[in-house]
């Protein structure tokens, strides 16, 4: 049984989007596809409209094309953005989390950037080239620090469509 991550609020959602999938098994992530949001554009290629939460190697505003069977398949073009992912570990006491997905939040908001929750505890933020994200590093380094969360960046790894 395949194990769908999927974008309940995507940040570039439009009208025209398509959706397609990304196999998460390169990554680690055998059984898991992420479903993306994508909008056409005219050569047969699509820029990503959403921020991708397992997919390595692909950022808001990448371009890509898609196999045959509808799974992004290679990118082409890239945005120069990044992707930073957060994972905040489950809290004992609901009130702690709560005030840091809060703290996290504010941050995002104060620096300007676009960003994408999957539940509760996981975070995907955008990192345009230009920005200036010293305040939301420094609120992140120390919920890791602390033990309370785990962070990434997406280009950690390259993307890949093959096992």
């Amino acid at each position: 049984m395949t194990k769908f991550i999927v974008h309940d609020e995507p940040v570039g959602r439009v009208q025209s989007n398509y959706i397609a999938q990304a196999d998460l098994a390169p990554f680690g992530l055998d059984g898991q596809m992420e479903q993306l949001w994508l909008t056409p554009l005219k050569d047969d290629t699509y820029s990503i409209a959403c921020i991708p939460f397992q997919t390595y190697g692909l950022a808001l505003g990448d371009r890509v094309r898609l196999s045959a069977n509808g799974q992004v398949s290679e990118v082409v073009g890239s945005s120069s953005h990044r992707v930073l992912r957060m994972l905040l570990m489950p809290a004992p006491d609901p009130k702690q989390l709560t005030e840091t997905m809060d703290r996290i939040r504010t941050a995002i908001d104060a620096a300007g950037l676009l960003s994408e929750w999957s539940g509760d505890r996981h975070v995907a933020v955008d990192i345009p080239p230009e920005a200036e994200p010293s305040v939301l590093f420094d609120i992140m380094q120390r919920e890791v620090s602390e033990g309370r969360a785990f962070w990434e960046w997406a280009d950690a790894m390259a993307f890949s469509a093959q096992h």
